[in-house]
């Protein structure tokens, strides 16, 4: 996800508007904002904006182990986006104002990413996400479903201040729906698949019993330091707040979004972001957000149908030798239905991707020299999201609170493939992202900015290059495994072409989907949700592939200029010592790395 105002927003919430903080005296500074930082100007200006971002997103402050907001969700209105904005503008002047050649090397680092960020973020004000950016991963549903993992509830304080977020609900419903009720006036809206998808989600939920909602998970936890009347309070509060105040707020949620919102949505033609009001120009920012490059869509198109032919070809190899299939329509039919190449249960699933981590974390110490002391286990995707989302993601770490989570959908078992389960295993929990997340989430000399920064072209282009070098780790354990990588790697390819395909080329859902069911052995259930994640989230799919390929040409660049002075261990940690920075940024930091290995004497 795009970072705003420098922070990874995990979730979109609201109620309780935040006031600015007022602005930092340097007696006043935030120091985990500033620490490495030299220059007082910068020193001041990211702990302005640090305490200012915690404040306006109370969710991204919880999830970074800040909870001196835990009681609220964060701003939403369409007042508050546009204050949150004129904040962020303010900040970017000051940013500009400093002179960058008056920095260290450290400290103009970290302006150039601070200055990038803002400004990709004001770029991308063009597109009016608030007014259409609803999704069957980005609505009240799945927000509030999320508050039970997303906040620690141990005390009678946080029993206190998580029945007061559950109950800003009501808020964030009524916000959300001014949102799109604008969108509705300004001929921005979702498509008509996903409002469906987010009706279905709504029918679902209040379909329950309150007791059984996501949001009271917490009553299931034991409190041993909380008294039994204390207990019994929040027991009570929170279940009436989920009958008496949400309920009535999510029905009238779904009132609109059923009344006003789907026939006013796009319809099947118009699915991409070219249909919306500025399309181009939005498209063209959330591709130099997404991949901190000014790219073109017709030559990631190409790059995607490039890498396509090269994978293929490395597939039917595999194919060759293992099933004795020459031809791509045929292979990819038998990786489809074969029922032997299923998950029997859901147990299955998670005993597979719990030995596919410890196998990992076995073999890193070979592979790097930084090492995260964060740990990372495997969790199952929620009910209540897993038949609309992805097959697996990581959930971050939360510092000194939680370790990361790789999560994996069970959902319908039978569907999910056994030979895909290691290569997904690998990129979202280690080598992947939960290293990679880790290990930034770690530095010492780092400000928060930095740390907590969140490149997308860098942090799943990572994930992605992991995919083959856990091959080089020796954690598959067959060709089939193989082949599920190869698999994973034209699915990325395959965005390239179906993301530019839908927001530039004017592709409708159909062809998106029928390229992906001939060109990658996704199950048609998958495709269905990574084209529906596509079009509403443009440009992100193009991160993957645009990030590997730089940071395997990088290191191509490094064997050969450093030859037989090339450390593996030592290069990763030069891609991953800097946190996540955007491509050109890696560039001069892994040049700056050939150059220091190669000048020192042997």
């Amino acid at each position: 996800m795009p970072a705003l105002l420098a922070l990874p927003l995990l979730l979109a919430g609201c109620a309780h508007p935040a006031a600015p903080p007022a602005t930092s005296t340097p007696a006043t500074l935030n120091a985990g904002a500033v620490v490495g930082v030299a220059d007082p100007r910068l020193q001041q200006l990211l702990s302005d904006e640090w305490e200012d971002a915690m404040a306006r997103s109370p969710l991204s402050a919880t999830s970074l182990g800040d909870h001196r907001y835990d009681d609220r969700l964060d701003a939403h209105s369409p007042a508050a986006g546009e204050a949150a904005r004129a904040q962020r503008d303010r900040f970017l002047a000051r940013a500009k104002a400093i002179p960058a050649g008056s920095l260290g090397p450290a400290d103009a680092t970290t302006l150039e990413l601070f200055i990038e960020t803002l400004a990709a973020s004001k770029g991308a004000d063009v597109c009016h996400s608030d007014e259409w950016g609803l999704s069957a991963r980005s609505n009240a549903t799945t927000v509030l479903g999320s508050l039970g993992d997303l906040q620690p509830v141990q005390t009678e304080a946080d029993a206190a201040n998580y029945l007061a977020r559950v109950r800003g609900m009501p808020t964030y419903v009524d916000e959300d729906i001014a949102n799109l009720a604008l969108g509705v006036k300004s001929g921005r809206t979702p498509n008509a698949t996903s409002v469906a998808l987010v009706i279905g989600q709504v029918d679902a939920l209040l379909a329950q019993p309150v007791a059984e909602w996501p949001a009271a998970v917490p009553l299931a936890s034991p409190r041993p330091a909380v008294a039994a009347a204390a207990e019994q309070r929040f027991h009570d509060g929170l279940l009436a707040a989920l009958e008496t105040e949400i309920t009535p707020a999510l029905v009238r949620y779904r009132a609109f979004l059923s009344d006003t919102l789907l026939p006013a949505a796009r319809g099947p033609d118009r699915d991409g972001a070219w249909a919306l009001p500025d399309g181009d120009a939005c498209y063209a920012a959330e591709v130099l957000v997404h991949t901190t490059l000014p790219f073109k869509p017709a030559e990631l198109h190409q790059v995607g149908l490039d890498e396509l032919e090269r994978i293929h070809a490395e597939m039917l190899a595999l194919g060759q030798s293992l099933f004795g299939i020459s031809d791509l329509p045929t292979l990819v039919e038998k990786l489809r239905t074969d029922p032997s190449l299923r998950f029997g249960s859901a147990d299955e699933i998670l005993q597979k991707a719990n030995a596919n981590l410890a196998a990992a974390k076995a073999r890193i110490p070979a592979f790097f020299g930084h090492l995260p002391a964060a740990d990372c286990q495997v969790r199952a995707i929620p009910d209540y999201e897993a038949p609309y989302t992805y097959i697996g993601y990581y959930q971050q770490l939360v510092p000194g609170e939680q370790p990361g989570y790789y999560y994996v959908n069970t959902y319908q078992p039978e569907t999910r493939t056994t030979f895909e389960a290691s290569v997904l295993a690998f990129h979202e929990s280690i080598p992947g992202h939960h290293l990679q997340i880790a290990i930034g989430r770690e530095l010492p000399e780092m400000p928060a900015f930095r740390k907590n920064l969140e490149i997308s072209s860098f942090e799943e282009g990572w994930a992605l290059y992991t995919e083959r070098l856990a091959d080089e780790m020796g954690l598959y354990a067959t060709d089939l495994d193989r082949l599920g990588m190869l698999s994973f790697d034209s699915w990325r390819a395959s965005r390239l072409v179906v993301d530019t395909g839908i927001h530039a080329m004017r592709w409708n859902r159909a062809q998106a989907e029928a390229f992906m069911l001939a060109n990658t052995a996704l199950a048609p259930n998958n495709i269905h949700n990574e084209v529906d994640r596509y079009i509403t989230w443009p440009g992100q799919a193009l991160a993957y592939k645009t990030g590997q390929m730089a940071i395997r040409a990088l290191r191509v660049e490094s064997e050969t200029k450093l030859g037989t002075r090339f450390s593996l261990p030592a290069f990763h940690d030069a891609v991953l010592g800097g946190g996540s920075v955007t491509l050109p940024v890696l560039q001069r930091r892994v040049r700056a790395w050939q150059d220091e290995v190669a000048a020192t004497p042997r």
